[in-house]
C-alpha cells in the first residue's frame, strides 16, 4: 500500500514540475506583473511606420489581456494619429510569439517612430502607467497645433459679422 501511494506522490510531482517548466514556453498567460525585462536589440517595427508604437502580445481568453483591451481600444481612438495601436493574439498567432521572443503575456512592446524598441513591459499594464512610459521615453503624443489658417478672413473682418451704424 505504502509504495503504490510514493509512486503517486512521486508521478503528480513529476507532473506539476514538467507542466510548469513548459508554461512559459506554451506562451501562458502572467497571472501577475513581473519584472520589467530590457529591450531586445533584435526586434524592430518595419521602416514604413512613421508612428510611435505600442504593441500588445497577448490572448483574446487571458485575463490580463481581456483587462488590457479596453484600455488599448482608448488608447487608439484618443490618440489616433499620434500612436499606433495594434494587438496581436498568440495563441492564434504562434509565430507571433516566435517572432517577438514573447515567453508570457501579456507583453506590451514600445517602439520608437524609427520602428526602435524603447522598452517591454510583461504583465497588465494600465493606462496611466502607458502614458507615464511614452513621457518618460521622451516620445511627445501632446496633439500638434493645427496649422495657421492662411488667405481666409477671420470672423471679425467678415463684411456680415461687422456692425454698420
Amino acid at each position: 500500500m505504502m509504495k503504490t501511494s510514493l509512486k503517486i506522490v512521486i508521478i503528480v510531482a513529476f507532473t506539476a514540475l514538467v507542466a510548469g517548466a513548459m508554461a512559459p514556453k506554451q506562451g501562458w498567460c502572467a497571472n501577475k506583473p513581473t519584472n520589467d525585462s530590457p529591450p531586445a536589440a533584435t526586434t524592430a517595427v518595419p521602416a514604413a511606420v512613421r508612428l510611435p508604437k505600442l504593441l500588445d502580445l497577448g490572448a483574446t481568453k487571458c485575463i490580463p489581456c481581456k483587462m488590457m483591451a479596453p484600455i488599448l481600444e482608448q488608447l487608439k481612438k484618443d490618440y489616433a494619429g499620434r500612436l499606433a495601436v495594434e494587438f496581436i493574439d498568440v495563441w492564434e498567432n504562434p509565430n507571433a510569439a516566435k517572432q517577438y521572443k514573447i515567453d508570457l503575456i501579456p507583453t506590451q512592446i514600445f517602439y520608437s517612430d524609427s520602428g526602435k524598441e524603447l522598452f517591454r513591459h510583461v504583465g497588465f499594464y494600465g493606462r496611466d502607467d502607458i502614458l507615464a512610459k511614452w513621457k518618460e521615453l521622451s516620445i511627445d503624443l501632446s496633439p500638434k497645433p493645427a496649422p495657421a489658417d492662411s488667405g481666409k478672413p477671420s470672423a471679425a473682418s467678415s463684411p456680415d459679422k461687422t456692425k454698420h451704424d
